[in-house]
């Protein structure tokens, strides 16, 4: 401790105040100089002298010493400059009496600190003495234990292996620690090298991330890696490291959690989710696959057959020499007509020919402009040239995604107008489908009964690609489905759906 002087003194006057010493301690606080000289006092000490600070500023010490001490007292003090023994023994807790104010001896524990005293007229050698009840001592000695044995049950019984270690020897580890590296007690593993006890393609993580911890990062990463067994079993954990106060540079806490289970079990979670997206694919691509199968044979076969038939009508009654407005033959060839445009109509629902006949700009500017007579929408649609012909699976599903847009406008949105928009963004393909009406609620893509916006979901990650919702500021809502260029071509049509991250 290193008073500052205070402004204002006389060059003569040594820190007759006590601003410099913690009011707030129960440890009483005397300041000497190298007289002997009382020149500050903390509360604590006018308590346990019983005298006031200003009443005690320039009295010697020996005034609270009894007089048979004071001898073996002025021995010490010219001994703690010149022996380095007198000053060992002084500069920790030891017993002694005390003598207060109204002639009552105390027993008091005393350490002696050199200090210097600063004035005006320059600095000089003193010395701090800090004085505690023995009492106080004795119950902050059992708080204290008390604690530590709190503490050591805290680690003790964790339910997650935590070592400490010193450098790299474990210096102390808990149960689980045992339990989780086998070893038949905590005892086997202190005097270990945690190196010993990790995989090695493990150590060059762990040992980066005591070096950061040890440097005062507050935040670290947990390290993912393996470690051994004593039976030979190798676990996969997540090492945290922390460094621990007050221990110098190279003390540190290690928490080592078990995520063997977690692993494999995301793992296998992960391979069901492919599986799953797999038949799922294969299921829409068989769906699809049969309404072509059935659009194309209700366009030719049956088309074909009503308006041969119709031509058949038409001959039969001119051979019956009926006249062409005759009712029964104008109402059999009005229910062709009908038929015929029903057939048609349910052929071009199922999978409209032109997609694979004229390709998905043509599919897509038919849907809009049926969309608008039937549903009374303005849709408009925008679409940039491809330098690339897009894979039938690509084509398909971005026809099916933009056939659910404009149906869940049309039930849900309480639109005029509609932009549909397909354009390459560097290596993605991007559709998005804009509305000026009421937007999307909240969890639209979570509440129950939404099984379009989640079929469009899974089409965009069965090409590796993604769906986004948003509500636009000037109102309305926008659809973006994101995917990959290289899986969008041509060449790349045969590849397998991949597995794409969550598009929210």
């Amino acid at each position: 401790m290193t008073p500052t002087p205070p402004a204002g003194h006389p060059a003569d006057d040594f820190l007759r105040s006590i601003a410099d010493l913690p009011s707030d301690s129960t440890d009483a606080y005397l300041l000497v100089d190298e007289r002997q000289v009382v020149v500050g006092m903390n509360p604590a000490a006018e308590q346990m002298l019983g005298l006031p600070c200003q009443q005690a500023l320039g009295s010697p010490l020996e005034r609270f010493i009894p007089p048979r001490w004071r001898s073996e007292h002025a021995g010490l003090v010219r001994g703690f400059d010149h022996s380095p023994e007198v000053r060992r023994r002084l500069s920790a807790f030891r017993a002694l009496t005390a003598l207060r104010a109204d002639g009552q001896e105390i027993t008091v524990d005393l350490v002696v600190s050199p200090v210097t005293l600063w004035a005006a007229a320059g600095s000089r050698e003193g010395y701090l003495a800090r004085l505690r009840s023995p009492g106080e001592a004795t119950d902050l000695r059992q708080e204290l234990a008390t604690v530590q044995r709190r503490m050591r049950a805290i680690f003790e019984l964790a339910p997650v292996a935590i070592w400490i270690s010193d450098h790299e020897e474990v210096v102390f580890a808990n149960r689980a620690a045992a339990r989780l590296f086998g070893a038949p007690d905590a005892d086997a593993l202190r005097g270990r090298s945690i190196y010993e006890l990790l995989a090695h393609a493990t150590h060059a993580d762990v040992r980066a991330q005591m070096e950061r911890a040890l440097a005062g990062e507050t935040v670290v990463t947990p390290v993912r890696g393996n470690l051994i067994r004593a039976d030979g079993e190798v676990l996969e954990v997540e090492v945290a490291v922390a460094p621990l106060p007050d221990h110098g540079q190279t003390m540190v806490q290690m928490v080592v959690a078990d995520i063997t289970r977690q692993t494999r079990e995301s793992a296998e979670l992960e391979r069901s989710r492919q599986a799953l997206r797999k038949l799922s694919a294969s299921v829409v691509e068989a769906r699809e696959e049969e309404r072509r199968r059935i659009a194309r044979e209700l366009h030719d076969e049956l088309g074909q057959r009503l308006t041969a038939l119709k031509m058949d009508l038409t001959s039969l009654g001119a051979g019956a020499r009926l006249s062409a407005d005759d009712p029964q033959l104008t109402g059999m060839l009005t229910m062709l007509d009908d038929t015929l445009a029903s057939v048609r109509r349910l052929s071009t629902d199922l999978r409209p020919l032109m997609l694979d006949d004229l390709g998905l700009t043509a599919a897509i500017e038919w849907l809009a402009r049926e969309t608008s007579r039937r549903m009374g929408i303005d849709v408009h649609l925008l679409s940039a040239e491809l330098e690339t012909e897009l894979n039938d699976k690509v084509s398909t599903a971005l026809y099916r995604m933009v056939q659910e847009a404009l149906t869940n406008i049309a039930r849900h949105a309480s639109a005029s107008e509609v932009e549909i928009r397909i354009q390459p963004r560097r290596d993605r393909l991007v559709l998005t489908v804009s509305d000026n009406g009421v937007g999307f609620p909240a969890d639209a893509m979570q509440r129950e009964g939404s099984y379009g916006l989640m079929g469009m979901r899974e089409r965009a990650q069965m090409l590796g690609g993604s769906l986004a919702l948003e509500n636009l500021a000037k109102g309305g809502g926008r659809l973006t489905v994101s995917l990959p260029l290289d899986r969008a071509s041509e060449a790349d049509g045969t590849q397998e759906p991949g597995l794409p991250g969550d598009p929210r």
